[in-house]
C-alpha cells in the first residue's frame, strides 16, 4: 500500500482511503479534534457511538483490538491486553484469554483478569445504572446474576472465571464462533472496582492506554495527556504521537467546518463529514480537495418504525411509509451522491452477506411510489393517511434535514409527520432509545444510522433486529421487532464457523426483516472528511469507516 505523500491534488484526494497521509513516528504537538455535541459517554461500558469507540482506544485497551492499518487491513484482529487471540474449546463454548505481563492502570496498579471480568459484569448486567452499551456478553454468558449494583457482594457472573490474575475463562451457554470480535468492544476495557463511580465513571475513566483523561467539561472540552504508566513494550498497536489531545465539544455544525478549514482543529471527531455547503466549497477548490477523503463508511442510514406505537402496529402503515419515502431528497440532505449511495438493504456493501435487493422500490428516480403507498394505506383502513412524529438529532444537521425531507415526502400521501429535535449526546439513553419515552410522546419514526459493532453480519444485525436485545434504555431495536425465526437464525449464524454459510444467514435475516417493514434503509453513507494539512499519520480504517484516532499525530 502506498504511504508516500501525494504530489498532485488529484492524487491527494482520497489518499487517506488508499494509504497513510503524512506518515510520521515523531512525538509532539497538540492534536485538536472537534465535535458538534458531546460524547455519548467516555465510560467504556456505557457507550454506543462508533466515534467514541474509536476514540476510547487512546485511553483504554481491550482484550483484542483491530490492527492500526488503512482500509481492510484495519479489520484484522490482533491481541491487545491478551497475549494471543482467544483459545476456544473444541465445541466453541469455552474461551480462554491470557493477559500480557506488565499491564498497569494510570496510577501504577496492576491490571488483572478480575478487572476485565468486572468490566464485563458492569456493562452487560448493570443496565440499571449503565444502559447505553451493547449486552452481547450477557446473552452469551447467561446466568441470573443481577449486576454489581443490585448484587454488590457477588463476584460477577459465575460463567466468567478468573483462575489467576492473568487468566480469564468465559463459559458460554451456546457456541459463538466470533468471540474475538466481541473482545474488541470497549466493554472489555478493565475497570478497577474500587474506582468505579457508576454513572459518573464517564467523567474520569481509569486509563490503560497511552493517554489519560486530564480534564473533561461536558459539552465543552476534553483533554488527554500522556499516561505515565502506559508501557509501549506491552502494546503492539498503539504509538503516542501527540503530546496532548484536545476535543472541542458542543460546536455548531458550520462552526466545526470553519475550525477545520482554518486550522483551529485537525479532524472532526464524529467522522460523518462536512456539511453540504462546505462539501461544495472543498470539491470546487483543488487546494482543499487535496486534503479530503470520501470513503464508504460501512454504515447504513436508516429510520425505524415502532411496531408497538399506533398506527405502526399495522404492517400496512409501515409499508405505506416505505413506499412514500423520497430517498432522493433524503440523499440530497447529505449533499447528493458525495454523501452516499441510495440504500435498499440493511446490510451495507462493506459486509459479507450484503446482496442487492429492493423490497419496497421507490421508482427509478428514488422519489417514492405514491400509488403503492396509497394502496397500503387503503389496506390499513386509513386512505386519508395519519399523523405521527419523527425523532432526529438537530446537531447532526444532515440527519435533521433528511428527517425534514422524509416528512415532506410522506405528506404527499396524507401522512403528517412532525419532526422533533433532540441532542445526540444522550439520544439513545434518554429519547430515541427509550421505548417508553417514544410511546408516551407518540413518536413512531426514529432517525439514526447504524454500523456493525464489529465487521460481521452478526455485529450489524443482532442489536437492531433480535427481540431479545430490546432494552428500556439504550435500545437499538427501535422497531421492537421480535420474530422467533430471525432470533433463531441469529443464533445459528453466531455458532457457524463457515464464512459462506454465515453470509447466507445474514442475507436471509436482511430479507426477513424488510418483510416486517420496521426499518427503512435510505442511504449507504459516504463521508467527505477533511484532514487539515497539519494532521499526521492520517488514514481511514476499515474497522470504523473513519480516520483511525489511535494513529493520528499533529505538527
Amino acid at each position: 500500500m502506498d504511504t508516500t505523500r501525494p504530489t498532485t491534488a488529484d492524487e491527494a484526494f482520497d489518499a487517506g482511503v488508499r494509504g497513510v497521509v503524512r506518515p510520521t513516528d515523531v512525538t509532539g504537538g497538540t492534536l485538536r479534534l472537534v465535535r458538534t455535541d458531546d460524547f455519548d459517554s467516555l465510560d467504556p461500558g456505557n457507550t454506543y457511538y462508533a466515534y467514541t469507540w474509536n476514540f476510547l482506544r487512546l485511553v483504554g485497551r481491550t482484550l483484542v483490538t483491530f490492527d492500526t492499518a488503512p482500509g481492510k487491513e484495519g479489520q484484522r484482529l490482533v491481541p491487545d491486553l491478551a497475549e494471543s487471540l482467544g483459545v476456544p474449546s473444541e465445541d466453541g463454548r469455552v474461551w480462554t484469554y491470557r493477559l500480557r505481563e506488565g499491564l498497569r492502570f494510570e496510577d501504577g496498579t496492576p491490571v488483572t483478569s478480575a478487572d476485565i471480568k468486572y468490566a464485563i459484569a458492569r456493562s452487560n448486567y448493570g443496565t440499571d445504572v449503565l444502559g447505553a452499551g451493547p449486552t452481547y456478553f450477557r446473552h452469551l454468558l447467561g446466568t441470573d446474576y443481577g449486576g454489581p449494583w443490585r448484587e454488590p457482594h457477588v463476584d460477577g457472573p459465575v460463567t466468567a472465571e478468573t483462575p489467576d490474575d492473568r487468566t480469564l475463562v468465559l463459559r458460554l451457554r451456546e457456541p459463538f464462533a466470533g468471540l474475538d470480535l466481541l473482545a474488541t468492544m470497549p466493554s472489555t476495557t478493565p475497570v478497577p472496582r474500587g474506582r468505579d463511580t457508576g454513572a459518573d465513571y464517564r467523567l474520569a475513566p481509569v486509563a490503560t492506554g497511552p493517554y489519560r483523561v486530564a480534564s473533561y467539561t461536558r459539552g465543552r472540552l476534553a483533554v488527554l495527556e500522556p499516561n505515565p504508566h502506559w508501557d509501549p513494550a506491552t502494546d503492539p498497536v498503539r504509538r503516542r504521537r501527540a503530546e496532548r489531545i484536545e476535543v472541542h465539544l458542543g460546536k455548531d455544525p458550520h462552526e466545526v467546518d470553519r475550525m477545520l478549514l482554518s486550522g483551529e482543529a485537525h479532524i472532526d471527531l464524529a467522522g460523518f463529514g462536512v456539511q453540504p455547503s462546505t462539501q461544495e466549497q472543498i470539491l470546487a477548490d483543488p487546494g482543499l480537495r487535496a486534503h479530503a477523503d470520501n470513503p464508504l463508511t460501512g454504515f447504513t442510514w436508516i429510520y425505524c418504525l415502532s411496531s408497538r406505537i399506533a398506527p405502526f402496529d399495522d404492517v400496512h402503515c409501515r409499508r405505506a411509509v416505505q413506499f412514500a419515502t423520497d430517498k432522493a431528497a433524503m440523499q440530497q440532505a447529505y449533499g447528493g451522491p458525495v454523501g452516499g449511495d441510495i440504500a435498499t438493504t440493511l446490510l451495507p456493501p462493506t459486509l459479507a452477506g450484503h446482496r442487492p435487493f429492493d423490497r419496497y422500490p421507490v421508482g427509478p428516480d428514488h422519489t417514492g411510489d405514491l400509488e403503492a403507498a396509497r394502496a397500503e394505506l387503503r389496506a390499513a383502513g386509513m386512505p386519508d393517511g395519519f399523523r405521527t412524529k419523527i425523532a432526529a438529532r438537530k446537531d447532526r444537521l444532515k440527519e435533521y434535514r433528511a428527517a425534514e425531507a422524509l416528512s415532506a415526502g410522506l405528506a404527499r400521501v396524507g401522512i403528517e409527520a412532525e419532526v422533533l429535535d433532540f441532542p445526540s449526546g444522550d439520544y439513545f439513553d434518554s429519547y430515541g432509545g427509550c421505548p417508553e419515552y417514544l410511546r408516551r410522546h407518540g413518536i413512531g419514526i426514529i432517525m439514526f444510522g447504524w454500523g456493525a459493532d464489529f465487521p460481521d453480519g452478526y455485529g450489524f444485525l443482532q442489536q437492531i433486529v433480535d427481540g431479545r436485545s430490546i432494552k428500556e434504555r439504550g435500545n437499538q431495536n427501535m422497531g421492537e421487532l421480535d420474530d422467533p425465526v430471525i432470533n433463531a437464525l441469529l443464533d445459528e449464524g453466531a455458532a457457524c464457523r463457515d464464512p459462506q454459510r454465515r453470509a447466507e444467514i445474514w442475507h436471509r435475516i436482511d430479507r426477513l426483516t424488510m418483510e416486517h417493514a420496521v426499518i427503512v434503509p435510505y442511504l449507504y453513507p459516504r463521508s467527505l472528511l477533511y484532514r487539515h494539512p497539519d494532521a499526521r499519520n492520517v488514514y481511514v480504517t476499515g474497522s470504523f469507516g473513519m480516520y483511525d484516532y489511535v494513529a493520528l499525530g499533529a505538527r
